[in-house]
């Protein structure tokens, strides 16, 4: 099956989501010393992954599948420049077989989306346990969010929970990935990838690794990457409060003690 340009759009760190201003724990992990070259880089991306890369991705997944019935297929972009010149769908394809049944499983009314992603957005609040982390979610939350509506703008994005800081990165995500019709695998798959890339470009900067030497770490972890999204869209059948809730207490330490620095790199 051919990848789809939107899956490679939204995995894009240059999408703008802010997502270069952020190092995933890594810059307070090289302070602390506890990562120093490639091999405690890879490491903290594998701790990472499989901590916080699978919750957020069950997360995203179960947005995308509560999100479905509202996007149908694929949602009309702003700007639907691929239609004018005659060249393939608006938004980009059709969904994945597997929508379809994703989509029967889904609340079909705005009323039912919003109490679904509510539930999602405090259950995910709950496994974040560093208020700094519940931040900087919810801080790309509203970032990735501007960039949704300026995409698609017929998108459900009202449904999802008006909380103090808006809503948690992973639900906007699902609810992005659903309107560019990707499928939910494919959604859990751009936020298990997410949650290395961001920490592994940090390390070039932090370290001054040599980035072909980073991008091949990252080579090297793209079946374990594969494996956890796949994980995680099969978990989100799941009830929201029987999602993954992997943790690392020590990220979450180093979080608090990050966020309060006067002089550092990155956001987080």
């Amino acid at each position: 099956m051919a990848t789809s340009s939107l899956l490679l759009l939204l995995a894009d760190g240059r999408f703008p989501a802010g997502a270069h201003a952020h190092s995933g724990g890594l810059e307070a992990a090289v302070a602390a010393g506890r990562v120093s070259d490639l091999a405690s880089l890879e490491s903290f991306l594998v701790g990472r992954l499989t901590t916080a890369g699978l919750v957020g991705a069950a997360f995203a997944a179960a947005a995308h599948r509560v999100a479905l019935p509202a996007c149908g297929t694929a949602t009309e972009p702003a700007q639907a420049t691929a239609r004018s010149l005659g060249r393939g769908h608006p938004a980009g394809r059709p969904g994945a077989p597997a929508d379809s049944a994703d989509r029967s499983r889904a609340p079909a009314d705005s009323a039912a989306r919003s109490d679904a992603l509510a539930r999602l957005d405090a259950e995910l609040d709950a496994r974040t346990a560093a208020p700094a982390l519940r931040a900087v979610s919810r801080r790309q939350g509203r970032a990735l969010l501007r960039a949704g509506r300026a995409i698609w703008p017929q998108a459900p994005f009202g449904d999802l929970p008006a909380a103090p800081g808006g809503a948690h990165q992973p639900l906007v995500l699902g609810l992005l990935c659903a309107a560019a019709g990707l499928s939910r695998t494919e959604t859990a798959t751009v936020a298990a990838y997410g949650t290395v890339t961001g920490a592994a470009s940090a390390g070039v900067r932090l370290l001054g690794l040599d980035p072909y030497q980073v991008q091949a770490l990252l080579v090297g972890l793209a079946d374990l990457c594969d494996g956890t999204a796949a994980d995680a869209a099969r978990a989100a059948d799941d009830p929201p409060e029987r999602l993954p809730a992997a943790a690392a207490p020590l990220a979450d330490i180093s979080a608090e003690v990050h966020a309060t620095w006067e002089v550092r790199l990155f956001a987080s």
